[in-house]
């Protein structure tokens, strides 16, 4: 009985995604240099995986339900601010506008699912993202420090969230403005002059606008660059994201793996739709200490990093030159090598190449060089 079946996943050509290492990794022609941002392995009703099996391709759902969405991620340009909802919320908000007859593929839909989308992700690489809320007094210290947030600094006494980030959201692109091209006007110096690196946001909001002040209508996602945690996440470490989590990403390579939902609430840097009421609806409105996921060691080979819910697992195998490893599968689960090459079940994987493999299977991996996988299962 076959053990391990090649998984072919889909590519999303989002404009933020870098041009090259996608292709590089999967050996893919980019000959018009176009983004490859995400590549999706899972069944999403948008962009179903398919598998290798002696009747030819199949769809992934063949092989029956998978609660998780699996993806390879690559940074060039900033994430929009974004929230996702909850699975209660999630259920309500999809039944909500289908109710309302609008397109799943309508620019001003919010839900394009009933499902939370709960996220783990772990860097291929140097990776820069927001992650909640600054500290009070970090938060009020910001808002001192620069000279256009002092008209906000009321709206944010007994460390009122909600507060600060709804009125400012709220005001008038002209107020806005206001605030926000100083503000950037004292980045693009800042940033010329070499007084920032990456950990300020001053450097972010360069970046975002390569430079240039725009004379109007200034993205008000800008602000949450300065009221939420810059985090730095180094080459195999990982970071949870919740609902209610207001984040994005900023820039870098990773591995994602979260519950099978594309919904999202965007609050900015996006030319896509902003809904900031319903938006309001769901972000959690208190303070976040980031914890960087170093992994847990679960033997010599493979280190898990520890996610609080139901919908899937993640952990990396490492495999010298000559090793193998057995693993025994309680789920559906997907290996991605990243690095080195390895045998399974009879055939060779490279790197960017993926194997899913079924329930209540025992697998040997095989290392032909020292390799790296990555294995999304659920607990």
């Amino acid at each position: 009985m076959q053990k391990a079946y090649k998984l072919h996943g889909v590519h999303r050509h989002y404009d933020w995604g870098g041009t090259q290492f996608i292709p590089n990794l999967m050996k893919v022609q980019n000959e018009n240099n176009q983004p490859f941002a995400e590549y999706w392995m899972g069944a999403h009703p948008s962009a179903p995986a398919q598998i290798e099996t002696n009747k030819g391709l199949v769809s992934i759902s063949d092989f029956g339900a998978i609660p998780y969405l699996y993806k390879v991620l690559d940074v060039a340009k900033m994430l929009s601010i974004q929230v996702h909802p909850s699975k209660e919320n999630a259920v309500i908000g999809f039944e909500k506008e289908q109710l309302a007859e609008i397109a799943i593929d309508a620019p001003n839909r919010n839900y394009k699912d009933d499902n939370h989308k709960p996220e783990v992700m772990v860097a291929l690489s140097d990776f820069w993202l927001l992650h909640g809320f600054l500290a009070p007094e970090l938060l009020t210290a910001r808002l001192q420090e620069i000279t256009s947030f002092h008209c906000l600094q009321d709206f944010f006494k007994k460390e009122d969230y909600q507060g600060l980030y709804s009125h400012f959201m709220h005001l008038p692109p002209i107020e806005s403005d206001q605030i926000l091209k100083p503000l950037l006007v004292d980045a693009i110096a800042s940033v010329q002059n070499g007084k920032v690196d990456q950990t300020h946001p001053h450097w972010w909001a360069y970046k975002y606008y390569n430079g240039v002040v725009p004379d109007k209508n200034i993205d008000k996602g800008i602000f949450s660059i300065y009221i939420l945690n810059i985090v730095h996440v180094k080459k195999y470490q990982g970071v949870f994201q919740g609902a209610g989590l207001l984040h994005a990403y900023l820039e870098g390579q990773n591995i994602e793996l979260m519950a099978n939902s594309d919904n999202v609430l965007r609050g900015g840097l996006t030319p896509k739709h902003v809904d900031i009421d319903e938006l309001m609806r769901h972000v959690a409105f208190v303070p976040t200490y980031p914890i960087i996921l170093q992994g847990e060691p679960k033997n010599e080979f493979e280190t898990i990093y520890p996610c609080p819910v139901a919908d899937f697992g993640l952990s990396k195998i490492g495999i010298n030159l000559g090793e193998s490893y057995t693993i025994n599968t309680q789920s559906i689960e997907m290996l991605l090598v990243m690095e080195g090459q390895v045998e399974l079940d009879g055939k060779l994987y490279h790197p960017g190449e993926v194997a899913l493999v079924p329930s209540l299977q025992q697998l040997t991996i095989h290392a032909k060089a020292a390799s790296v996988l990555f294995k999304s299962f659920v607990p």
